[in-house]
């Protein structure tokens, strides 16, 4: 029998900068949850000990594969290392400042679905080196959700769409 933990990943969800430790560790018990690869792009705003992130957390921090990047040019050239090596992996910004919905995406196998600061989303040359941008379409005047449950709506539709096309 096949550990579900050594299948690869069909999604990563990467955390660009994340500020607030109880919704980094709360997506990262989702990706725990749902066999989705994690990225922290940092610096993050708090240290992996702290309280708030490991009780948000829980166990499921030992059962997600997580990858660390100590910048945002790190993460790029490992980026494009994968797809030197054949890994394609196009970046899917989900941020308010999309026009496209994130069901209207077709999203891939080796994705890789960033969220931004909670406080800030991410700057402008984040934005540009994105393959893609997306977003959750929401009624005004009404502007964002918490960053957690955004992640989990666009992982949970990328997971759909991965499993209609398989």
């Amino acid at each position: 029998m096949i550990d579900a933990l050594q299948v690869p990943a069909p999604l990563t969800l990467a955390l660009y900068q994340p500020d607030i430790p109880q919704n980094a560790g709360t997506m990262l018990r989702a990706c725990a949850c749902l066999g989705v690869a994690a990225a922290i792009v940092e610096p993050a705003g708090f240290p992996v000990s702290d309280r708030h992130f490991r009780r948000s957390g829980m166990d499921y921090l030992d059962h997600v594969d997580i990858v660390r990047h100590v910048s945002f040019e790190g993460f790029e050239r490992w980026r494009a290392e994968q797809g030197a090596a054949g890994i394609p992996q196009r970046l899917v910004l989900l941020t308010t400042g999309a026009d496209m919905p994130y069901t209207d995406f077709r999203f891939r196998a080796g994705d890789i679905l960033m969220v931004g600061r909670e406080t800030a989303g991410v700057p402008a040359h984040v934005h540009g080196a994105a393959d893609a941008r997306i977003t959750i379409p929401m009624r005004p005047p009404l502007r964002s959700l918490n960053v957690a449950v955004a992640a989990a709506m666009a992982m949970g539709e990328a997971l759909r769409q991965m499993r209609e096309n398989t």
